[in-house]
């Protein structure tokens, strides 16, 4: 899956010419199969996400969800063909999906879990739309060797921490949460976090050192708290797992809670670092 989503992501890159040039410096309509990957993986998360809200008897509305999913994602997107007010244009989708979420209840269920409904279909803009809109923007923005270190960094903790609490695993992180996490498994997530920052920022000269010890540390810990978020909602529902359709994962939502947490925390770094 690692090589598969770089493979892409650098295929995008040299399709639109950002591979070799900063976007500043590219005219060119860019991240194109990128924003398709995304909305296809958080389409297929709101499925997974609406298996989990019918375990409580929530309703998400897929329709009007996976839309507006798919609108606000890919706002940042459709900004390049947009002379200015970027930001108005998210507000506008936004402010559209909510008025069309009471609308459809309405319709089709009165007033029946009006509020329950409701709040749950917002969630799903939240979480999936606006969450996604900062994993295009950091694409766009700041370019793709950026968006792949901070996708590298969130997923090696995954991978340093599962490694370390394998071996020396004795101290609960989190155990009403996730029994699985022990502190020991966070400071191996923290050291691969920091190598494998300290790697981009040497080879691609993305920022200086000190400030990619800092990155790696800050989104070791962000990383892992969206890991526990997408894991209170699991709890909730009962559920181990968001889906089984990927082996040894469990779903889509099981692979991408981390990076979609950090996304708008990526976008702030390196906006202030740039």
């Amino acid at each position: 899956m690692t090589a598969l989503f770089t493979g892409i992501v650098i295929f995008d890159g040299w399709l639109d010419g950002s591979l070799t040039e900063t976007t500043s410096d590219n005219n060119q309509v860019q991240g194109t199969i990128f924003c398709i990957l995304i909305i296809l993986l958080l389409s297929v998360a709101d499925l997974e996400f609406a298996k989990l809200a019918y375990a409580r008897n929530l309703k998400v509305f897929l329709p009007v969800s996976i839309v507006g999913v798919i609108l606000l994602t890919s706002a940042r997107y459709w900004a390049q063909f947009l002379e200015s007010r970027q930001n108005d244009y998210l507000l506008i989708l936004l402010s559209l999906a909510l008025l069309t979420t009471l609308l459809f209840q309405y319709l089709r269920f009165g007033i029946s879990s009006f509020l329950a409904n409701c709040g749950i279909n917002c969630f799903t803009f939240l979480y999936f739309g606006v969450l996604g809109y900062f994993c295009v923007a950091i694409r766009l923005e700041f370019g793709l060797w950026p968006l792949l270190m901070f996708v590298f960094v969130v997923k090696c903790t995954d991978i340093g921490a599962y490694t370390a609490g394998k071996l020396f695993g004795k101290h609960k992180f989190s155990p009403n949460i996730s029994p699985g996490k022990t502190w020991e498994g966070m400071a191996g997530g923290i050291i691969f976090a920091v190598l494998v920052a300290l790697g981009f920022a040497a080879v691609f000269g993305i920022m200086i050192l000190p400030m990619a010890i800092v990155f790696g540390i800050a989104f070791a810990f962000i990383g892992q708290l969206g890991d526990l978020a997408e894991s209170l909602l699991k709890r909730d529902a009962q559920q181990k797992d968001s889906a089984n359709i990927v082996p040894s994962f469990g779903g889509i939502m099981d692979i991408i809670d981390s990076p979609l947490a950090a996304a708008p925390f990526a976008y702030l770094f390196f906006m202030w670092s740039s």
